[in-house]
Formats: C-alpha cells, structure tokens, sequence
C-alpha cells in the first residue's frame, strides 16, 4: 500500500548549506498493519511523512501511496490519504458536523453519500453528544475525535498519524490510541509516529528507528530485540542512536581540511 525507496530530502540552508532531512530511508506498509516510526524530534520523521503526504517533494527517490507515486500523481495520493498531527487546528465556530462536512466536500465525497458517511463515522468513534457543539466548547479529547473524523470520513485506505498524542492527558491519549488500532482492524494501512516508546510497542505491528534522517533499524519488536540482542526496547533505542550519533562524530574528526585558497 505504501513503498518507499531512497527517499532523501534536502533543505537549502543560509548557514549550513544544504542540510539533509531524510537520507535514503527505504520501508514498505501494508494494509491492515501499523507501522511506528520511532525518533527523537527532529529526526525526519515529520519531513517523511509530508512527502507521503504531497506536502513536500522529495530531492531523490521514490515514494509510491496506494499504487500512485506522489510527485507524478500527487492528486491521486491525496484522495486516498488521511492525515493527523497532534497540532491539528479545530475552528471555533464550527461544530462537529460542520467540521466533517466541509472537510468531506473538500476530499470530494458525492453530497449523496456525504451525510450518510458523516454518520457511520460519528456513530463509530461516539460522537453523537458533540455533533452540534462549537469548536470553542470542546475538551481536548472532543477535539481529537473531531480530527479524526475529518480525517476518515472519505474513507481513505492510508493514514498518516505524525505526533497525534502529543499534549493529551493519559485518558485522551489512550482514547485515541484505541481508535487507531480499531481502524487498523478496519484493513487500514497505517503509519504513526512518535517518539514515545511505550506507544509504539503497545501499538504498532512493526516499527522503524529513524535518527539524523537515516533509518537505523525496521522489524517488530522481538525481530529488532532479537537482531540487536537487546531484550529491553528502549535500552535498543538509545544504543542505536548513540552508536550512530558517535559514529557521525568519529567521520567528521576524520575528515580531510580542505586548505583555503
């Protein structure tokens, strides 16, 4: 459902020159699987999922979602995804069913099948008590629901999950988390990242360790604790990042100086 090949991005930088974001990560995802990508913040995650997204364009390689590649087809991609992130924006004076709505028209749902489609999502994730309650009265859990709602509600086979726990409270966080594994069930492809570690164990079918932009390691967890035999996650987690972070260390005291003109 989702293949990625040598994805790199590069960004023009005043100071630094080009700074590399994602450098030759490579992963496939499946429908009906979750697949974690784990970091620390700033370590590509993000930038990767918005060229799956359309939102960015890779500076090489290849990055196919639902059988269309998303820089020759980038229209096709969005009709088949849905994406979240944990800043995702709710506008006060709308209400549930208005947000949905429009957010549906906007994906090109037919207005004959939209409200009935409105409605098998407002029934699925409960939000039948919030469908006429404004933006501005809504907790934070009511406002991930309505995010979610306006994510699905086209009925995309990928969704994309950049950060979405990110400020809940315990209770909302695992409200949310069990909605994205009951659309899983759903035959979903999904991808969610994170850098919270008990998340991706708890959730995810298959996790992919992303640091500086590389992708360090991918498997579920016992393949990964196995491959590395290291049987704690997190003890795995910050050994790969550590190893990698000296080992970038040690090629840069090794470099040649060029000498000035």
């Amino acid at each position: 459902m989702i293949h990625v090949e040598g994805l790199t991005k590069r960004f023009a930088d005043l100071r630094r020159g080009f700074v590399t974001a994602l450098d030759d990560v490579s992963f496939d995802v499946h429908a009906g699987e979750i697949f974690g990508l784990l970091g620390p913040n700033g370590a590509g995650k993000t930038t990767c999922l918005r060229i799956l997204s359309t939102v960015l364009q890779p500076s090489a390689g290849q990055a196919v979602v639902a059988g269309h590649d998303v820089t020759e087809d980038p229209a096709a991609v969005r009709a088949h995804i849905g994406f979240m992130s944990g800043n995702t924006g709710i506008y006060d004076r709308m209400t549930a069913f208005e947000m949905v709505e429009y957010f549906g028209r906007l994906y090109g749902v037919p207005e004959d099948d939209l409200h009935d489609r409105i409605d098998r999502v407002f029934e699925t994730l409960q939000m039948n008590d919030i469908r006429d309650l404004l933006g501005s009265k809504m907790s934070t859990g009511m406002k991930q629901k309505v995010s979610i709602a306006r994510t699905i509600v086209h009925d995309p086979p990928v969704l994309v999950f950049d950060e979405p726990t990110s400020g809940l409270d315990v209770l909302v966080a695992r409200s949310l988390l069990q909605a994205i594994a009951e659309l899983r069930e759903e035959g979903k492809c999904i991808i969610f990242s994170t850098h919270i570690m008990r998340e991706v164990e708890k959730l995810c079918d298959r996790i992919a360790i992303v640091h500086r932009g590389r992708l360090l390691a991918c498997g579920n967890v016992r393949e990964l604790e196995e491959q590395h035999g290291e049987p704690d996650m997190e003890e795995l987690f910050f050994d790969l990042v550590t190893k990698h972070d000296e080992s970038l260390a040690a090629r840069s005291e090794t470099a040649p100086v060029e000498a000035a003109s």
